[in-house]
C-alpha cells in the first residue's frame, strides 16, 4: 500500500523508455530511393551539410541523430505518410518528429540561395536562351513561368482567401524554370484565391524584369498572364498560319514548366493532391513547398532518377482566365516581331 501511495504522489519517478533509433542508411540504394528519393551517398552529403544546424547542445544521452532527423523528414516529403507511421519506422515518437521537422525544413530552405537563382547576368541568360532554342526553336527565352496549387486543410484565419476557383483550399505557388526543369524562382506565400498575374506583379522577379533586368530575354507564360515586353503569352483565337506557328513553338517551349511541376509533385508526394491535403497551417505548408523546391533542384542537378515504383509524372496545366490586358502595346509589338522570326 505504501508503494502504491508513493507512486500516486509522484514520489517514485517513472523510468523513461528510449527507443533504439533505426539505422535507416543500412539499407541499399533502391530502398533508400523509394523512401527518401536519394541514394546513400547523397543522403550522407545532405546530413553533413545540415548537421551543424541540427546538432543541438544537450545534456541528454539520447539526442536524436542528425541522420534520423533528416531521413524522417525526407520520408514525410517523399511519401506524405502520417507522422506517426514515419516516426515508428525511425524509432522516435510522433511529437519528436513534429518538433524536429521545422529545423530540418529551415536548413534545406537556407540552401536555396545556391540551388534556386534567377538568371539576371548576361552569361546566365545566354546559357538558358541556348537551352530553350535547342529544345523548342523559340529565341531569347530566359524562363517558363506557371503557377500550381497545393491543397491544404481549411485554415482558421482568412479561410475564404484560400478557396481557389475549383472551390478547394490551396496555396497558389509561382514557379519559373529553365529548359532542363531546374527551378530558377519559387514564390510560395499566396492564398489559393490569388490570381497568377497578381503573384508575378508582386514578386521580386516581376518587379526586376519590369525595370529592365530581362535585357532582351523573355519569360513564356500561358494566357493567364498579361502580355508584356518581357513576358510573351499565346495568341488567343489564332487565325493565321503565322499565329498558329507561334502558338505551337510557344507551347512547346512553355510546356517544360508543366513537366517540372509534375515532376516536383511526383517525387515529393506530400505536395500531390492524390496524397490528400497538407494538414498544417499555411505558413508551415509554404516552408514545406520551398524545401521541396530546393530538393527538386538538388535531384535535377545530380541526375537523380525517379524510383521505378512511382507512377510517371503528369502535366500540371493550371491556366487561369486571362487578366485584363492593360498597357500591353509594347508586348504586342514584341510578340509580332517574334512571329516574323519563327
Amino acid at each position: 500500500m505504501a508503494l502504491l501511495e508513493d507512486h500516486a504522489n509522484g514520489m517514485i519517478r517513472r523510468e523513461r523508455v528510449f527507443r533504439d533509433h533505426n539505422d535507416l542508411l543500412a539499407h541499399d540504394d533502391d530502398w533508400l530511393m523509394s523512401r527518401f528519393r536519394f541514394p546513400r551517398a547523397m543522403l550522407l552529403d545532405l546530413c553533413a551539410e545540415l548537421g551543424p544546424a541540427l546538432e543541438r547542445a544537450t545534456r541528454r544521452n539520447h539526442a536524436i541523430p542528425v541522420q534520423t532527423q533528416v531521413l524522417t523528414t525526407l520520408g514525410f516529403l517523399a511519401t506524405g505518410c502520417f507522422q506517426r507511421e514515419l516516426a515508428d519506422r525511425s524509432g522516435i515518437s510522433q511529437p519528436s518528429l513534429s518538433a524536429l521537422m521545422p529545423s530540418v525544413l529551415n536548413g534545406i530552405i537556407h540552401m536555396g540561395s545556391r540551388y534556386i537563382r534567377f538568371p539576371y547576368t548576361v552569361d546566365e541568360q545566354a546559357e538558358i536562351k541556348r537551352q530553350f532554342a535547342a529544345m523548342s526553336d523559340f529565341p531569347n527565352v530566359i524562363g517558363a513561368i506557371d503557377c500550381t496549387h497545393i491543397a491544404i486543410s481549411a485554415p482558421s484565419e482568412h479561410e475564404f482567401a484560400y478557396v481557389n476557383r475549383k472551390h478547394v483550399h490551396t496555396i497558389n505557388v509561382q514557379v519559373i524554370c529553365d529548359a532542363h526543369m531546374n527551378f530558377t524562382n519559387i514564390v510560395a506565400r499566396w492564398p489559393g484565391a490569388t490570381h497568377d498575374s497578381f503573384i508575378l506583379t508582386h514578386s521580386s522577379v516581376g518587379n526586376r524584369l519590369q525595370a529592365g533586368a530581362g535585357r532582351d530575354g523573355w519569360l513564356l507564360g500561358d494566357s493567364g498572364y498579361p502580355l508584356r515586353r518581357w513576358l510573351l503569352t499565346p495568341v488567343l483565337n489564332a487565325q493565321s498560319a503565322e499565329e498558329q506557328r507561334y502558338n505551337e513553338v510557344h507551347g512547346r517551349a512553355r510546356s517544360v514548366v508543366e513537366c517540372a511541376i509534375g515532376l516536383l509533385k511526383c517525387r515529393w508526394r506530400a505536395l500531390d493532391a492524390s496524397g490528400g491535403r497538407l494538414l498544417y497551417q499555411p505558413a508551415k505548408v509554404c516552408r514545406i513547398i520551398r524545401a521541396c523546391g530546393v530538393l527538386h533542384n538538388l535531384s535535377q542537378r545530380n541526375g537523380i532518377p525517379l524510383p521505378p515504383d512511382l507512377p510517371p509524372p503528369e502535366l500540371d496545366p493550371e491556366a487561369q482566365p486571362p487578366p485584363r490586358q492593360v498597357g500591353f502595346q509594347q508586348g504586342a509589338r514584341v510578340r509580332a516581331d517574334v512571329m516574323q522570326r519563327l
